[in-house]
């Protein structure tokens, strides 16, 4: 930072001595030694990192490549020491002032995606209020905080640990972990996360991990990550320099000669022509192409959810042909609803919803807490209720007796509803009968049913000509029922954990960039294998480890956002490159013709490298 401090001063030095020298120079002081005193003190004063930098990273890259490997700090440095070799001081502290002050500020462009993700970091949770045996409350540092500490949380405080409510009623500001601005309400028993804000009233919390396993410290972690992997195109770009400055600097002597040769120039013209095309062909705006687009658009992203391990992920999801997705908590909630409720004629539905809910709601049986959860306002009535396994579950209530079981359990059904359980289970639905003293009078029609983002992130992929897929265990008739209201192109049902891979790697077989969306343990393989996966922020640790995206929040419709952002940032990025370059060769055309000066190369080439760099800067935008 000193360091910094002291080149920043030393620039506006040079600055000043530049404009006295020229304002001396145009008042007709005649003083011409003081004056390219001036100008000359000017370029080492505002330039002197400029070319320290040139020289010192040319040799290191060398040495550490082993060829040749110069930079565009050094074009820059050969073409001052050139100008003023010449006697053109003034414009080699021109030179040195614009390229020195242009990158000033192209640091602070980059430095400015970088901060919008890293200010994260300023949200890491410092102390914790734990509450001890003995009532007494105790301020901690959070990495003392333990699996199973009681923790006090008060009003608009940050929460210091993830863990649950023990006891209270908060409503907290998630938007650091899922981006979603609204506060959530959260009462006895709900999760709580580091880093997310406490509203008006105070709570007590049990922890239920430590500080350095939260979902905020592994955001902080992937965070970190993303900033140091580029995307292909910045890679690429990174590597094509050392080979484009070599190719300026081998063309420079050769300008210089054909100077004089095709064009009758002098041999200072010459020379003042080769100076001129060094700061042309300089790559500065093709440099500064990909990496300030490709931070801003994941600094973007990662305010609004969704967290990226690096720009190579991001910049492949554009390129995606087929998604993968598992079924269960991906495409659809994970948990059963009940769907259909259908009820003889001669039985009221009102006293069968009481009678029915109250004998699931003594049963453990997965179906029974859906069950009990969509008829919430149902009676409680006093029923004994007994579980036959491989039958179902049987309520007496007075003289009658009811039995709730799947349709393999009866003998003799009405045709009325043996129809409708064949329709329900076309459509993929789970169908219980309900039977008053042997006699089936009612069904159940219960399904995994799709999440809300499900059906429009299908509709988008499938617009966008990307083939999706559906990984699911369920029966062939379950799955492609689903599949099919989904729209989903191909539904392959029946599939063993293991074999999610071998799907994954059947799509990238045929040249196809995969994607592979998922939430569990057992999709964790086809996550690592995928091109790009996607983890569903809910989902296991495990699956958000391997993955290389993750949705903190398990809505689908950011990863359509990530998607159209990525189609964004490579256009941004094509649109630099394209103008960067005809940048580039509009000014060596023009040099050739005598049209240009260094005055005017510099303030072209530095004006379209901010140029490209502010447009990057427009995907920190939503």
């Amino acid at each position: 930072m000193k360091i910094k401090n002291i080149t920043t001063k030393s620039y506006f030095l040079g600055l000043f001595l530049f404009l006295l020298g020229l304002t001396l120079f145009l008042s007709g002081a005649n003083l011409p030694i003081f004056i390219k005193v001036l100008y000359l003190l000017a370029t080492i004063l505002s330039g002197y990192h400029v070319m320290i930098e040139g020289f010192s990273l040319t040799v290191t890259e060398t040495k550490a490549r082993k060829k040749f490997s110069p930079n565009i700090h050094l074009l820059m440095s050969l073409a001052a020491v050139g100008a003023i070799l010449i006697g053109k001081f003034s414009e080699a502290a021109l030179l040195i002032l614009i390229f020195a002050g242009a990158h000033f500020l192209e640091e602070y462009a980059e430095g400015k995606s970088k901060r919008e993700i890293t200010k994260l970091l300023e949200m890491n949770p410092d102390n914790a209020r734990i509450i001890h045996p003995d009532g007494s409350i105790e301020e901690v540092s959070v990495e003392t905080v333990q699996v199973g500490d009681t923790l006090q949380v008060q009003n608009g405080a940050q929460i210091p640990i993830d863990g649950n409510i023990l006891s209270g009623i908060a409503s907290i500001d998630e938007s650091a972990i899922n981006g979603e601005s609204i506060p959530r309400e959260k009462t006895t028993g709900d999760p709580v996360f580091a880093g997310t804000i406490n509203g008006n009233d105070s709570f007590t919390m049990t922890a239920t991990k430590t500080s350095d396993n939260t979902v905020f410290s592994k955001i902080l972690s992937l965070v970190d990550q993303s900033q140091n992997n580029l995307s292909k195109t910045a890679t690429k770009i990174k590597k094509i320099e050392p080979i484009y400055v070599t190719t300026v600097l081998i063309l420079f002597p050769l300008v210089i000669l054909s100077g004089a040769a095709a064009f009758g120039w002098s041999f200072s013209t010459s020379i003042y022509r080769g100076i001129v095309f060094l700061i042309s062909a300089s790559p500065c705006a093709l440099a500064a192409s990909a990496v300030p687009a490709t931070l801003s658009a994941i600094s973007n992203l990662a305010k609004n959810g969704v967290l990226f391990k690096g720009g190579s992920f991001l910049s492949n999801l554009a390129d995606l042909k087929a998604v993968a997705f598992d079924k269960t908590g991906t495409l659809t909630k994970g948990k059963p609803e009940v769907t259909d409720f259908i009820v003889a004629d001669d039985i009221n539905k009102d006293d069968l919803i009481d009678i029915v809910s109250s004998i699931e709601d003594q049963t453990n049986h997965p179906l029974a807490a859906a069950i009990v959860n969509h008829f919430d306002q149902a009676k409680k009535l006093d029923i004994k209720v007994e579980t036959k396994i491989g039958t179902g579950v049987i309520g007496q209530l007075g003289d009658d007796e009811y039995l709730i079981a799947k349709p393999k359990a009866f003998s003799s059904v009405d045709d009325q509803f043996t129809l409708q359980q064949k329709e329900l289970a076309k459509e993929g639905k789970t169908v219980v009968f309900v039977a008053k003293n042997q006699r089936v009078v009612a069904l159940l029609a219960l399904m995994d049913t799709p999440n809300s983002a499900a059906q429009p992130t299908i509709d988008y992929l499938n617009h966008e000509g990307i083939d999706t897929v559906m990984i699911t265990g369920d029966s062939k008739q379950t799955g492609e029922a689903i599949g099919h209201n989904l729209g989903i192109k191909k539904v392959i049902t029946e599939v063993l954990p293991e074999d999610k891979v071998k799907v994954v790697n059947d799509l990238e077989s045929k040249s196809l960039m995969t994607g592979m969306v998922g939430d569990g343990v057992n999709d964790a393989p086809a996550l690592v294998n995928a091109d790009v996966g996607i983890a569903m922020g809910e989902g296991t640790d495990v699956a958000i480890d391997v993955a290389d995206v993750v949705l903190m929040k398990n809505d689908l419709n950011k990863f359509v956002t990530s998607h159209r952002v990525s189609k964004r940032l490579n256009k941004i990025v094509w649109q630099n490159i394209t103008f960067s370059m005809a940048v580039v060769t509009l000014l060596v055309v023009l040099n050739f013709f005598g049209l240009t000066d260094i005055g005017i190369g510099v303030v072209a080439h530095e004006g379209s490298t901010l140029l490209v760099i502010l447009n990057g800067l427009r995907l920190l935008r939503g």
